[in-house]
């Protein structure tokens, strides 16, 4: 398999990432093999019903992108996930909540336009920022720690992991990063989510990954960036 990301960021292709090195499945990430002009001379080489934007996965004939449409392509195929049409689909609902609150996170330091810079845009970025500190995040990760507890955790389907669970590890580490401050403050309020940011990494198969250079840091660049004047406790 194929995977198109952006070389330099950890961003919406992490999520796919960790998926994939926690199921094992064997893939190329290729822009960053080649780089990122190779990636945008694939995507847009491609016609008619084509990915919008990376990440996009290529598996022989099939050619797909958004996040969560990746992940569930891949869960389906590896025959990873509950086994029950019902309950894969709660689970790409949840994945679809992910994405939700990752497109919340970046609007914080990009709340009027994405291709205008940050310091073009601080005064609404910081209004943003206390909206999502005081509403937004507390009421998604009640929402994750409420379906979390459903199966007693520490994963959605309990003792399994899913690609939730390797995504949500992700959203938690993301915010930790860009809010350092005002996730101490909610230490001990979930401790489902909490339990679960502890469990991804011993999973055994993504373990190697997490400690490699492969992972890319949390930077500037990406979706969870640390701006001090939007982290307030």
């Amino acid at each position: 398999m194929q995977l198109w990301y952006w070389p330099d960021l950890p961003g919406r292709g992490e999520f796919v990432r960790l998926f994939m090195e926690a199921a094992e499945i064997d893939y190329v990430d290729l822009a960053r093999e080649q780089d990122a002009d190779a990636m945008v001379e694939d995507l847009f080489g491609r016609t008619g019903m084509r990915p919008f934007a990376p990440p996009y996965l290529v598996d022989g004939e099939v050619v797909i992108g958004q996040t969560a449409l990746i992940l569930l392509y891949l869960s389906d195929k590896e025959g990873i996930g509950s086994g029950d049409l019902a309950t894969d689909l709660q689970l790409m609902q949840l994945q679809m909540d992910i994405s939700d609150l990752v497109e919340e996170v970046h609007s914080v330091h990009h709340p009027i336009a994405h291709d205008l810079y940050y310091a073009d845009q601080m005064d609404a970025a910081f209004q943003r920022a206390e909206t999502i500190r005081a509403n937004r995040i507390p009421k998604y990760l009640l929402h994750f720690e409420n379906a979390l507890a459903g199966n007693g955790g520490p994963f959605m389907l309990g003792g399994q992991f899913s690609h939730v669970d390797t995504s949500l590890f992700q959203v938690m580490e993301g915010l930790d990063y860009a809010f350092p401050n005002y996730m101490k403050t909610l230490q001990g309020q979930f401790p489902y989510l909490e339990a679960l940011q502890a469990s991804v990494p011993e999973i055994e198969s993504l373990a190697p990954y997490l400690a490699s250079e492969r992972r890319i840091d949390f930077n500037e660049d990406g979706i969870f960036r640390h701006y001090e004047e939007l982290d307030e406790a």
